[in-house]
């Protein structure tokens, strides 16, 4: 198998709870995603993204793992996930799981006997600290989810470090036998089959020792990135990782890197250091953040969007990108960079088209080659999300009013992604025959997968063409990429090249038809139209084009 295989892959994510349901019970299970693999066959995806399935008790929906060699019962079994793999490799469609070191569950046996005693074989594998003298704790830090990041256990008579939620206990890997531990867990799953990890918030998990308080200027809940990200040994940890593990497989490794810009992210994806294959950033996630961050009403400007995805086209040259709209801790991408009322497959189909073509692997999350959007829940009350229900909360103390907390929590809350898949328009979506465990989406009677696959011109197709387009022309895996019209306000254009073909990328953003000039060294070579996002598109490159509301074209060269 060829190592960089993973350059060619378009991955799938799956979200195991809102995939398929097979037993009635109202949450998805593996037996459901077997019975859907020639479906994502048929789109034509080479991986499959699996969000946690290993035994949890769900308080951050599997990102609080109690047993790493154990898969929850609600998901099935291990014979079950076993049969996954097979079936799954039987249809050339790998599998990758998520891999979340950076914390366990506070179920987890290592904790247990953690929060026993200050000697115990698994004393030191999370971050204990004593009281300040006042009994404060250790330092200001604020967990993602709301309130300080430490929590205090009588018993040691001292806190534990959580960055997320308090039953999130950070692990010290600091100490060697956690990290060896690790390192036999990740075998042991490879060993079984699996083809790579996503790796949770893997930019945290080496902490400044000295834990000194961070600025009072810094968001409370996140200002812990202070002293826990791109820490002082992350690199020298995943290096290790890297050389006792991911080097003996040919594996897709890719970090979820929170607060880490594109220069850090080359020390990670560089394939001369030996850490990474690629990261997840959140550049272009936080372009619309205001007073709270994520939960804000801001709209992002399409000049900064342009900005910040070709800073990272430029710098990672020597890495390699990970290209993605949406995922399971994300609105809907229609919904938050297009227009998911009047323009929704447009618009939809445009904001495929321009990260697709792009240098990097992309990332389909469940449901966005439908163009589904975000979900219009009736009332706060639906959302069951932990973020947004801390988030709720903190709006209200705050004093903000009502009609706004309920349009942020709209625009923003990780349930939008969340809702059951609509395999069809009917009552239970051919989702469960259950209860579904998180309310369906109101839009599933006209956005749905039967919908979509009987209508030629659905975005499904669009995706699907998408894929076969990265398949057939090499430029789009090794073509440099360069910005033309870099200036324009509504359209976001620009170029892959390699020695022997060129393709040009053309996507508006706007609601309104635009006059576009394409400049005369685009017009030297004859141009073949590969896709558009519109019937009667101009078959050939001309000098002046008028695109129509979210117009998305596709055009290639031979040099």
């Amino acid at each position: 198998m060829n190592k960089d295989w993973w350059k060619k892959s378009v991955v799938y994510q799956v979200y195991p709870q809102s995939f398929k349901d097979s037993n009635g019970d109202g949450i998805g299970d593996i037996n459901g995603i077997i019975s859907k693999l020639p479906y994502l066959a048929d789109l034509g995806i080479d991986v499959i993204w699996l969000n946690p399935i290993y035994s949890s008790p769900l308080v951050d929906n599997g990102y609080d793992i109690s047993d790493y060699y154990q898969i929850n019962p609600i998901y099935g079994t291990l014979d079950e996930f076993k049969e996954l793999l097979e079936k799954a490799h039987a249809l050339g469609i790998k599998i990758i799981m998520d891999l979340v070191v950076n914390h366990t569950s506070d179920q987890h046996s290592w904790f247990q006997d953690s929060k026993k005693s200050r000697s115990g074989k698994y004393a030191d594998f999370y971050i204990w600290k004593d009281p300040k003298p006042n009994g404060d704790p250790p330092n200001n830090w604020g967990s993602t989810f709301g309130g300080s990041a430490w929590e205090y256990v009588p018993r040691r008579k001292q806190y534990y470090l959580h960055l997320f939620a308090k039953q999130q206990p950070d692990l010290n890997w600091e100490k060697p036998e956690v990290r060896a531990a690790i390192y036999k867990m990740m075998r042991y799953w490879f060993e079984l089959g699996i083809d790579g990890f996503r790796m949770d918030v893997i930019s945290l998990i080496s902490k400044d020792q000295y834990f000194s308080d961070a600025p009072a200027n810094l968001p409370y809940t996140k200002n812990y990135y202070a002293g826990a990200s791109n820490g002082p040994r992350v690199h020298e940890f995943l290096h290790e990782m890297n050389q006792q593990v991911l080097s003996q497989y040919p594996s897709l490794t890719v970090g979820e890197t929170a607060n880490t810009n594109s220069d850090q992210a080359i020390l990670y994806t560089d394939p001369q250091r030996h850490e990474l294959n690629m990261v997840f950033h959140f550049d272009h996630m936080h372009l619309d953040y205001g007073r709270f961050g994520k939960f804000s009403d801001v709209r992002f400007k399409m000049s900064d969007l342009r900005s910040v995805l070709s800073e990272w086209q430029f710098k990672l040259e020597k890495g390699w990108n990970s290209l993605y709209w949406s995922n399971h801790d994300q609105p809907r991408a229609v919904t938050r960079f297009g227009d998911d009322q009047t323009y929704r497959v447009e618009s939809a189909k445009m904001l495929g088209t321009l990260l697709h073509m792009m240098k990097g692997t992309p990332y389909i999350f469940q449901g966005e080659e439908l163009g589904m959007r975000n979900v219009p829940f009736k009332s706060l009350a639906e959302y069951q999300d932990i973020e947004t229900l801390n988030m709720i909360k903190t709006l209200r103390a705050a004093g903000m009013k009502e009609d706004y907390i309920k349009r942020v929590v709209f625009l923003k809350s990780r349930d939008n992604a969340r809702t059951p898949m609509p395999w069809d328009g009917t009552d239970t979506a051919d989702f469960t025959t259950g209860k579904p465990w998180l309310p369906f989406s109101p839009d599933n009677p006209k956005i749905n997968v039967v919908q979509a696959l009987a209508d030629k011109h659905s975005v499904y197709y669009h995706y699907q063409k998408l894929i076969a387009i990265r398949k057939k022309y090499p430029v789009v895996i090794d073509g440099s990429y360069a910005l033309f019209n870099s200036d324009d306000s509504a359209v976001y254009s620009y170029t892959r090249t390699n020695k022997s073909e060129k393709i040009i990328v053309i996507c508006s953003f706007s609601e309104s038809n635009v006059n576009f000039k394409v400049p005369d060294t685009l017009l030297e070579k004859n141009s073949q139209l590969l896709l558009t996002n519109y019937p009667g598109a101009v078959k050939k490159l001309t000098s002046k084009m008028i695109l129509r509301p979210y117009e998305a074209l596709i055009y290639h060269q031979n040099l």
